[in-house]
């Protein structure tokens, strides 16, 4: 099974040092982790650390992985093209670094992606005519074609109503169970968090301050002291953590 650890991990963006040697215990495939903290506290910076886009010091150390490459990466701005279907579009994703000739496992693996996600229906349809959250939708199965067994994804339900938020966690978290993958989630959302996720970090000024089980780390100390508010954290009907804002402090 294939696992993930990083080891001081730390990056700059020419003097300025956004990442300080942020170290993390072994994550294992099967699991969904929330990446957590303000805005600006290193997030988008450290996935792109972990999938290579930067440079730093420290160690990204990956165990298991049957593939030459196990990681794939969404980030918040994809910049999917408009004049591609959203077929083509996940197609094109799903050829990268692969032959050129298209082979009927390709077309199937599009085809399962799309029907991952609930957006089989979108298929024919160009990138420039569906909404933002369809398209962010799109970037996932751009992702998810590529059979990752490490899932990167950068704020994936940032542009998704309530109900699609839902439905993608939910998805996400019944395919690290089924297939064994690791996803780390970067989610604004502590309730999600919560509710979908087994492991969490927190980032706050480029450093790893809290890391671990979810509902040991989000905790009404951690939203006191690095989001500002007061909060009670009880459980629902189905015996699951649940978020109640009371204040801002």
């Amino acid at each position: 099974m294939v696992t993930l650890q990083l080891d001081r991990l730390s990056a700059s963006y020419g003097r300025r040092q956004i990442l300080a040697e942020v170290t993390t215990p072994r994550f294992e495939g099967g699991q969904v982790v929330a990446l957590l903290g303000p805005n600006a506290a290193g997030k988008s910076t450290l996935f792109r650390r972990i999938f290579g886009l930067l440079k730093g010091g420290g160690e990204v150390r990956i165990s298991g992985a049957t593939s030459k490459r196990p990681v794939a990466y969404m980030p918040q701005d994809s910049g999917v093209n408009a004049v591609l279907t959203v077929y083509e579009s996940v197609l094109l994703a799903r050829m990268q670094g692969r032959s050129l000739k298209v082979q009927e496992e390709d077309l199937a693996r599009v085809e399962r992606a799309l029907e991952a996600l609930d957006i089989i229906n979108l298929g024919k349809r160009h990138i420039g005519d569906i909404s933002g959250g369809q398209r962010q939708l799109v970037s996932a199965a751009q992702a998810l074609v590529q059979e990752p067994e490490i899932l990167l994804l950068d704020e994936p339900t940032s542009a998704l109503d309530l109900n699609r938020q839902i439905g993608l966690l939910t998805i996400l978290r019944r395919l690290a169970r089924e297939r064994g993958m690791l996803i780390l989630v970067a989610l604004h959302d502590l309730g999600h968090a919560l509710r979908f996720t087994d492991q969490a970090m927190v980032l706050e000024n480029g450093r790893m301050i809290a890391c671990g089980p979810t509902a040991e780390v989000v905790t009404p100390e951690l939203l006191r002291r690095v989001y500002r508010v007061a909060a009670r954290i009880e459980p629902c009907s189905r015996g699951q953590p649940q978020l109640i804002v009371e204040a801002d402090v």
